[in-house]
C-alpha cells in the first residue's frame, strides 16, 4: 500500500491503482461516465474526469492515471471544474434532452453529473447539432438512440466479456461516430435476445429493448 494525499486527506492506496478507482473507493466523488474498473486501458473519452496532480503543470484524466506514492492530488479547483462544465456541455450540445420519456430519468449518469457540477442539462453556450435518424431499429431485439448515446464504449467491452466477441463496435469518425452493431442480424438465435448486458450497462438508455411484446422474453 502507498500514501496519497487528495484535497487534503489522507488515504491508502493498493499501488497500481488508477487515481480515479482510489478516490471512488474513498468516496471522493469525480465525474466519469466512461470508466469501467476491469478496463487495462480506459479510453478517457468523456474527459470529465480531470483532476490536478502537484508538481504537474496541467490536470490530467484521472482515469488512466496511476497513484505514485506520496501523490498530491486536487480535485475541486476552478481549472478542474472549469474543463469539467466545459466537457460536460460538449456532450449535451449532441444529447437530445428528453429525461420526462427516458428510461434513464432518475438514474442517468448525465443527470447525476449536472447535479454535481451544478449545471444545467441544456447548453446554454452551445447549439445543438443532433444525428439523423434520431433511432435506428435495424436490430431484432434492441433499438440504438443516438442521440442518447454517450461513446462510453462500456456497452462494446461488457459485450466481449459475456459473448467471447463483442457484436458491437464504434462506427464513422468525428460527429458522426455511432455504436454499429453486427453479425448476422437477420437472425434472431443472437445471444442478445437474452443477455441485455448492453441495455443494463449503459448509463444513459441509448441502447433499449424493442417495444414489439414478441421480440423479446419477459424481464423478472
Amino acid at each position: 500500500m502507498i500514501r496519497i494525499i487528495v484535497d487534503g486527506r489522507e488515504i491508502q492506496v493498493k499501488e497500481g491503482t488508477t487515481l480515479l478507482k482510489a478516490c471512488l473507493d474513498n468516496r471522493i466523488y469525480i465525474p466519469n461516465l466512461c470508466y469501467l474498473e476491469p478496463l487495462e486501458n480506459p479510453p478517457a473519452s468523456c474527459r470529465l474526469c480531470f483532476v490536478e496532480i502537484e508538481g504537474q503543470d496541467r490536470p490530467v484524466t484521472s482515469c488512466n492515471t496511476k497513484v505514485l506514492s506520496d501523490m498530491v492530488v486536487k480535485t475541486d479547483t476552478p481549472c478542474v471544474r472549469r474543463l469539467q462544465r466545459t466537457a460536460f456541455e460538449l456532450l449535451m450540445s449532441v444529447h437530445h434532452v428528453d429525461c420526462a420519456h427516458c428510461p434513464a430519468n432518475k438514474k442517468c449518469g448525465l443527470q447525476q453529473i449536472a447535479k454535481f457540477l451544478k449545471i444545467g442539462l441544456k447548453p446554454k453556450r452551445l447549439e445543438y447539432a443532433l444525428k439523423e435518424p434520431d433511432i435506428y431499429e435495424d436490430h431484432p431485439f434492441l433499438d440504438y438512440h443516438p442521440n442518447r448515446c454517450v461513446l462510453c464504449g462500456k456497452c462494446i467491452y461488457i459485450c466481449r466479456e459475456q459473448n467471447g466477441q463483442p457484436l458491437m463496435a464504434l462506427a464513422k469518425r468525428g460527429f458522426s461516430t455511432l455504436i454499429s452493431f453486427y453479425g448476422d442480424q437477420a437472425h434472431t438465435d443472437l445471444p442478445c435476445k437474452t443477455c441485455l448486458a448492453c441495455v443494463d450497462i449503459c448509463p444513459v438508455s441509448a441502447i433499449t429493448l424493442k417495444r414489439s411484446a414478441d421480440s423479446h422474453p419477459p424481464r423478472v
